[in-house]
């Protein structure tokens, strides 16, 4: 079966870009420096240095193979124009409020990979049931919110940043 394809932003993509160079150009060959010193210690079956270097050294290429895994198997997002329609796509921030609290959550859309629940403005994917139910749907609409405890949001607005 073929691997599901990851929908990447423009943000997201030059984000892992930036990432896969400072692996590559920078922290792979301090490593390698590293392991070079460590060795040159004598015996590395007692040596912390070169076991700490090569924990590292694992980190990093495990990293590198999976950005480029996200590379060979992305889509880029839909990207919006100035004259699209008022549909919510991947990118977007949407601002909704809660019809059952009445509070009001301003989100961004992500591709598969880009959510940051945690980050100053939220960022939630497309898979997830915030996501699902935002996109495609316009600003003045109610949707719901399928969760365990399903609930609808009306969304008050949404832009592209």
């Amino acid at each position: 079966m073929p691997e599901k394809k990851i929908i990447l932003t423009k943000e997201e993509r030059a984000q892992l870009e930036k990432e896969y160079r400072d692996l590559i150009d920078v922290q792979r060959p301090d490593v390698i420096e590293k392991l070079q010193l460590a060795r040159s210690q004598g015996d590395l079956s007692e040596n912390a240095d070169y076991d700490a270097a090569r924990d590292r050294q694992a980190q990093i290429e495990g990293r590198i193979a999976e950005i480029e895994q996200i590379f060979n198997n992305s889509v880029a997002a839909e990207e919006s124009s100035s004259n699209r329609s008022k549909k919510i796509s991947i990118g977007d921030v949407v601002t909704f409020v809660n019809r059952d609290t009445g509070e009001e959550v301003t989100v961004k859309i992500a591709g598969n990979i880009g959510a940051d629940p945690m980050a100053d403005l939220p960022t939630v994917s497309n898979e997830s049931p915030i996501g699902k139910a935002l996109l495609g749907a316009e600003p003045g609409k109610i949707v719901l919110i399928e969760s365990v405890e399903p609930y609808e949001v009306e969304i008050l607005k949404s832009s592209r940043k």
